[in-house]
């Protein structure tokens, strides 16, 4: 006696060759649809990528009202006008307090930027940068260590440029 040992309920190759195929096309919509939105994101021509430095400023805070906090550098964009730059930092996670451009130093706000290299033009370039500085107010007391968060902003265009965090000694 032979026992022959059918299965009958497996899918034909045929079947199965047409499942294989649909699924291969459904992926490669997929695919498609989510590369196209992707690519879709950069088209405006106006791709402007920046890459900040934030780094300890010299000098260790105190309990007074001028310290330097931190100084950042620009090592990578093109060149932005200083009227539509917003710089804001938070001390510790604390709300943040937007500081002054330079040139306008001292006028109200909780801290000042201070411009270092090329500061005969009105942009802010790479190499460029600023000293944040405190101003009127302690934001940061020499009694505790202060992350400083700094968040760079193209007010004309509503964009975040970078955002950077040093700790201030």
């Amino acid at each position: 006696m032979k026992n022959e040992n059918r299965n009958e309920e497996a899918v034909s190759p045929v079947i199965a060759t047409i499942l294989m195929v649909a699924i291969t096309v459904v992926l490669a919509g997929v695919l498609y649809v989510w590369a196209s939105s992707l690519a879709e994101g950069n088209t405006d021509g106006n791709l402007a990528l920046y890459v900040m430095d934030a780094e300890d400023a010299s000098g260790s805070p105190s309990d007074g009202v001028a310290d330097k906090l931190v100084r950042v550098t620009m090592t990578q964009g093109s060149d932005i006008n200083w009227a539509a730059i917003s710089v804001k930092i938070s001390v510790n996670n604390e709300a943040p307090v937007t500081c002054n451009n330079p040139g306008a130093e001292g006028s109200g706000g909780g801290c000042d930027l201070l411009e270092f290299g090329d500061s005969s033009d009105q942009v802010w370039s790479v190499g460029d940068g600023v000293t944040i500085m405190e101003n009127g107010q302690d934001i940061c007391s020499a009694s505790a260590t202060c992350t400083v968060s700094v968040t760079i902003t193209n007010t004309q265009e509503g964009k975040t440029l970078d955002e950077s965090s040093a700790v201030a000694e």
